[in-house]
């Protein structure tokens, strides 16, 4: 069966519901990080690696983050959109969407698959999950 693709509505409503439960995440360990009397500079600086970092990589990996279950899509390698991607193919991913913001998505309105630049570069492709898509 032929895959579906998200709209850009949905992968620009999924990045928003990641980045709000980020910036949550990140009040609620700096709040508890004030709970403890000078705290070593370097604990706040991986926590914020580890939440801007790694959460959307890890998260992709091992299904999708939480924007995107919410969202029901998915990163699928683009030659076998039933696989899940690899950790380096999820790094890479990320790092060209951090790297070119909403300029990546650009490419999405000029290719069937509605992939953006991150997408092309790393070798992925969303795909809308549920009932009738077949994934």
């Amino acid at each position: 069966m032929q895959p579906q693709y998200p709209s850009i509505g949905d992968r620009i409503q999924s990045i928003f519901i990641d980045s709000t439960l980020l910036i949550l995440a990140m009040f609620a360990l700096s709040s508890l990080l004030d709970e403890y009397e000078n705290p070593p500079e370097w604990i706040r600086i991986v926590f914020f690696f580890a939440i801007w970092g790694i959460y959307e990589p890890v998260c992709t990996i091992i299904g999708g983050t939480i924007g995107q279950l919410v969202k029901g899509i998915r990163v699928r390698r683009y030659s076998n959109p039933e696989r899940r991607i690899n950790i380096f193919q999820a790094m890479f991913r990320y790092i060209f969407k951090i790297a070119f913001g909403w300029l990546s998505f650009i490419t999405v309105h000029f290719n069937e698959e509605r992939r953006a630049i991150h997408d092309i570069f790393s070798g992925t492709v969303m795909v809308k999950v549920g009932s009738n898509s077949g994934m």
